[in-house]
C-alpha cells in the first residue's frame, strides 16, 4: 500500500513538470500580432531592354590607296591603338625611291662643293684668288646643305603618310561590323571598321504616358539574359524566390528629353553586360506608378478549399483575397482594415505524449 502510494505521488509530480514545461514553451514560441497598415507599393511594369554601347566609333582610312591586309573581323576585342588594316599606296615607295635617288645626287654636289671650296680658301690665301670666288664657293656648300636637308623631310613627309596607311582602333571595344574587304581601294576617311566602345549599357524605349514617373537615379530590375524570368509575382500560391534571387540592380543614368516615336529614351547602368551581344534584349522591370496598399507577411496567412484565411487578435477568423507578391510580403486586396492585429494560429498536435513514468521499484526493493 505504501509503494503503491508512493509511486502515484511520484507520477503526478512527473506530470506537473511536464505540463509546466509545455506551457512555458507554447508561451515563448507564441508571435506577436501583426499590426496591419497601408504601405507605399510600387507597380512594376515589365518591359525589354536592349544592350547598347554608350558610344560607337569608326576606325577609318587616313590615306587613299590599297587595303592590302586585313587584321581584325566582327566580334573581335580590340585596345586602343591596335592596328586594323594596313592600307598602302603603290606611289608612295616610287616617290620614297625618288627622293633617295636625288638625295645621292645631292651629296655628290655636296661633296664637289666643299672641294671646290678648299682649293679656292687655298688659292685666295696666296692671292691667286679673289675674295669673291670664296664666296661663291662657300655659297655653293650652303646652298646644297639646304637642298639636301629640305629633301629629307619631304621624303619623312612621304614616310609618315605611308606609316598613316596603318588603321588603328581609336578605343578600346569590341568589333561590330567591318565595312570593307582586303583588296579594296580606299578613300582617305573611308571607315574600315565599327567599334562598340567597352562600356555597355540598357537603353529603355517606354510608353509616352510612363514618362513622368521615370527618372534619373532610379533603381530597376534586371533579368538574366536568354528572357527566361518572366515571372511577375502575381500568384500568392508560388514563391518565385529563386527567380528574384538572379535579378540584378541597375541605376538610371541618363533620360532623353526628346521622345522617339512615342516613346522615352532612359539609359540603365548595370554589371556584367560585358559578354551580352549588342542589342541582346533583356527583361527589365520598371516603376510605373505608386499607391498605398495593404501588405502582411506570408506566413499569417493559412488557406483551405482554396480560400485565404487569417487570425484577428480576437480570435476571429476572416477571408481575403491576396494580390501579388511583393518583396515584403503579400498585398492584401480585400478582407482588411487599416488597425487590424494578426496572429499566427500555432497548430495543435492531436496526438499527446504520455507523461514520464516513474522508474519501477524492485519487489525485493520495497521487501
Amino acid at each position: 500500500m505504501t509503494l503503491s502510494l508512493k509511486s502515484l505521488l511520484t507520477g503526478f509530480r512527473y506530470t506537473a513538470q511536464a505540463t509546466i514545461l509545455l506551457a512555458t514553451f507554447s508561451a515563448s514560441a507564441a508571435p506577436r500580432p501583426y499590426p496591419v497598415t497601408q504601405q507605399t507599393v510600387y507597380d512594376l511594369k515589365s518591359v525589354f531592354a536592349s544592350v547598347q554601347s554608350m558610344d560607337v566609333t569608326q576606325g577609318r582610312a587616313r590615306i587613299g590607296g590599297t587595303l592590302v591586309e586585313l587584321l581584325v573581323d566582327e566580334g573581335d576585342i580590340v585596345e586602343a591603338g591596335q592596328k586594323l588594316a594596313l592600307v598602302r599606296d603603290a606611289k608612295q615607295k616610287l616617290q620614297i625611291a625618288a627622293f633617295e635617288s636625288k638625295l645621292r645626287s645631292l651629296n655628290a654636289q655636296l661633296k664637289l662643293a666643299k672641294t671646290t671650296l678648299k682649293r679656292v680658301s687655298t688659292l685666295q690665301k696666296t692671292g691667286k684668288a679673289s675674295q669673291a670666288e670664296l664666296d661663291k664657293a662657300k655659297t655653293q656648300v650652303d646652298v646644297v646643305t639646304a637642298d639636301i636637308a629640305a629633301l629629307k623631310l619631304e621624303q619623312e613627309v612621304v614616310r609618315e603618310a605611308q606609316a598613316q596607311g596603318d588603321v588603328l582602333a581609336p578605343t578600346r571595344g569590341r568589333i561590330l561590323n567591318v565595312n570593307v574587304t582586303q583588296g579594296a581601294v580606299i578613300m582617305p576617311g573611308e571607315p574600315i571598321a565599327d567599334i562598340a566602345a567597352d562600356n555597355y549599357i540598357l537603353r529603355l524605349m517606354l510608353p509616352e504616358r510612363h514618362a513622368r514617373f521615370i527618372k534619373k537615379d532610379d533603381k530597376v530590375l534586371v533579368a538574366e539574359r536568354g528572357m527566361l524570368d518572366i515571372s511577375t509575382n502575381t500568384n500568392p500560391n508560388t514563391s518565385n524566390n529563386a527567380s528574384q534571387a538572379t535579378r540584378r540592380e541597375g541605376i538610371v543614368s541618363q533620360v532623353y528629353p526628346e521622345l522617339d516615336n512615342g516613346r522615352v529614351v532612359a539609359d540603365v547602368q548595370v554589371d556584367g553586360l560585358g559578354d551580352f551581344f549588342v542589342g541582346e534584349r533583356v527583361r527589365v522591370w520598371v516603376s510605373t506608378d505608386q499607391r498605398e496598399a495593404y501588405v502582411i507577411p506570408e506566413s499569417y496567412i493559412h488557406r483551405r478549399y482554396g480560400l485565404s484565411f487569417v487570425y484577428l487578435s480576437d480570435g476571429s477568423e476572416i477571408v481575403i483575397q491576396p494580390g501579388s507578391q511583393l518583396a515584403t510580403g503579400i498585398e492584401v486586396l480585400s478582407g482588411l482594415q487599416n488597425g487590424d492585429m494578426l496572429i499566427q494560429k500555432l497548430k495543435q498536435q492531436r496526438t499527446q505524449q504520455s507523461p514520464q513514468q516513474p522508474p519501477a521499484h524492485s519487489n525485493n526493493a520495497g521487501q
